[in-house]
């Protein structure tokens, strides 16, 4: 299990290698001046040469890259800007600050807002799933069926937009939502994420019903399952011991990639609500052109994905022990 464990997490780090060098290059390809950005709108170009410099861009790409990936464990000294501590992504020449720093403070609302989402509709989605397969056929499997569909059809701004309007304007049966620390007001953390929690998870519980739902039909009509029912197992103890956790190899692997995405930034979501998060961040970085910014959160993005798939390889490994042997 150990060097299972090790293989996935050394080839995690090289596609977390390849994805930064990638994302460097391609956006350090586009042209926008940083130094410009970081000098003014009123800049001579005696001044702007020196901002050049200053910020290390009138150096090769290849080591302006080196530097910047040596920030992220040493820090980086910008002259005329002051230190980038480790671990330093960049310098925001919008923000005037590191660009590690205004993401960690952003990270607290993307985070509360995915896993609140999170636990929603994975234990909605689940439990409505395992229900539908073990009533296929009658009513309630078909209206979790059409529910689902329709479910998966809506998209996140609209379902939004909507339910601002009739939970937040006309019936006030929401609060306005916007993130509140949880520590200092925890009523508060909760009542402004709730309905941004019930939208997402609205979009989510759909995919999981579906293929919960199909998985353990599938599952049921296995063998194994056959032969305990056979051997005088309980109903209860088929579907938990047996058809579930064949269920829920697929179930894991879409949790993972949709929580990796959620956690880079809920972009859609969070300008939906008005939530400050890393989405909104990913988005004004584009609108002020603030490459620094938007290249940190590019990575932090495929960062996410690429520990949430080495998370979910090891769930497997104790799911299914053949996987550890493969």
């Amino acid at each position: 299990m150990l060097r299972f464990l090790i293989r996935r997490t050394l080839g995690a780090l090289v596609i977390l290698l390849v994805i930064s060098a990638v994302t460097f290059f391609l956006f350090y390809a586009i042209p926008a001046d940083p130094a410009r950005l970081a000098c003014g709108k009123v800049c001579p170009p005696e001044t702007l040469e020196q901002a050049r410099h200053n910020l290390g861009i009138d150096q090769p790409l290849m080591v302006q890259f080196v530097s910047w990936l040596a920030g992220i464990f040493v820090g980086r000294d910008y002259e005329g800007l002051g230190n980038c501590p480790a671990p330093c992504l960049g310098f925001s020449f919008v923000n005037r600050a590191p660009v590690f720093e205004t993401i960690m403070d952003r990270m607290p609302v993307t985070i509360a807002l995915t896993l609140g989402a999170a636990v929603i509709f994975l234990i909605f989605g689940v439990a409505t799933g395992i229900v539908a397969a073990l009533r296929q056929g009658k009513p309630l499997d078909k209206i979790a069926s059409v529910s689902s569909l329709i479910g998966a059809s809506v998209q996140i701004y609209f379902v939004g937009t909507l339910a601002m309007y009739f939970f937040v304007y006309q019936t006030q049966v929401f609060s306005q939502p916007k993130y509140v620390p949880i520590t200092e007001d925890p009523l508060g953390w909760f009542n402004g994420l709730l309905l941004p929690w019930l939208v997402l998870a609205l979009i989510f519980t759909a995919n999981y019903t579906r293929i919960t739902r199909s998985t353990m039909v599938e599952n049921l009509n296995e063998d194994y399952v056959r032969t305990a029912r056979a051997k005088g197992m309980s109903g209860r103890s088929v579907v938990l011991r047996f058809a579930l956790r064949g269920t829920l190899t697929p179930i894991v692997t879409i949790f993972g990639v949709d929580l990796g995405t959620l956690i880079g930034g809920a972009i859609i979501t969070e300008t939906t609500f008005g939530l400050q998060g890393i989405g909104r961040l990913a988005v004004r970085a584009v609108d002020y052109s603030d490459l620094p910014t938007l290249m940190a959160t590019v990575v932090l993005a495929a960062g996410a994905i690429v520990v949430m798939n080495v998370i979910v390889d090891s769930l497997y490994a104790v799911i299914d022990p053949r996987v550890r042997l493969s």
